[in-house]
């Protein structure tokens, strides 16, 4: 994922836990897919563990010749201002677009694949507000 939208689902409640569970319940094949365990051990595909980490990559190089350039303080600064950004977001029921960090990482004129087909792992089930809430609170 070239935005590195997994911190915006970090706080959301997942769906399964608002089912119930127990021995009786079934595997959702609509949201999960069908079960296999050749592939929860390996990759299926050679390059899908170095796409996972684009993003991290990406940034690590960008810091290393930031730090090359300008010296430590720079890739200091800017790291301190992602963790900024990266902390204002909307309540966890409400989709963030993440404008201020897109702009700092330069990524505010691209068109990638989530911008045109949406980014799977976000789906259009909203929760119940007071729950996720709740949740994110540490009250439940």
């Amino acid at each position: 994922n070239s935005r590195g939208t997994s911190y915006l689902l970090k706080d959301s409640i997942p769906i399964t836990e608002f089912s119930a569970s127990g021995p009786f319940e079934g595997h959702d094949l609509l949201r999960r897919g069908f079960t296999s365990v050749k592939n929860e051990l390996l990759p299926s595909h050679p390059l899908e563990l170095s796409e996972k980490n684009f993003q991290l990559n990406q940034d690590k190089t960008n810091f290393a010749t930031l730090r090359n350039i300008q010296g430590l303080h720079a890739p200091l600064k800017l790291q301190m201002e992602f963790r900024a950004v990266k902390q204002v977001q909307r309540l966890p029921f409400l989709h963030s677009s993440n404008i201020a960090l897109d702009t700092l990482r330069g990524n505010d004129e691209c068109i990638g694949f989530e911008d045109i087909l949406n980014d799977p792992s976000q789906s259009e089930v909203m929760g119940e507000p007071h729950m996720m809430m709740e949740y994110k609170l540490g009250l439940l």
